[in-house]
């Protein structure tokens, strides 16, 4: 499999980010957060939406995400799936599989991934956020 991270706002989305092996809360920090949602944050004048996935609210990442000045939308615990990324994925989840060959190896479904994210129109994404 491939864990994958992005990110979606009005008018705008973050680059894919394709994540190797475990995630912990030291590489979410360092591979995610500050390399890629910090600046996109800061640029756009945004509020971090995550849920409550242990790298995401460990101390080492809620620190930082202070430290830099990160605003963070609270996420009730036990609650339905808020974040539109969730639905951004439905899509090309479909698509991925429907294609002819199916991705055969790891590097082609990444291809493949990365195509159907970039091949989202930003109005269907600004759609689901209004949803």
């Amino acid at each position: 499999g491939v864990m994958v991270g992005a990110g979606v706002c009005y008018g705008q989305r973050t680059q894919v980010h394709f994540i190797d092996d475990i995630l912990n809360a030291q590489r979410y920090r360092d591979e995610i957060l500050r390399p890629i949602v910090v600046p996109f944050i800061h640029d756009h004048h945004l509020m971090l939406q995550h849920d409550n996935a242990w790298p995401n609210v460990a101390r080492i990442c809620t620190q930082f995400l202070e430290a830099e000045n990160i605003p963070v939308l609270a996420w009730p615990a036990y609650s339905p799936d808020m974040s539109p990324i969730g639905h951004v994925w439905d899509a090309p989840d479909q698509r991925i599989w429907q294609r002819v060959p199916v991705p055969a190896n790891i590097q082609q479904l990444r291809t493949a991934i990365e195509e159907e994210l970039t091949n989202i129109p930003q109005a269907t994404i600004n759609n689901l956020i209004n949803s």
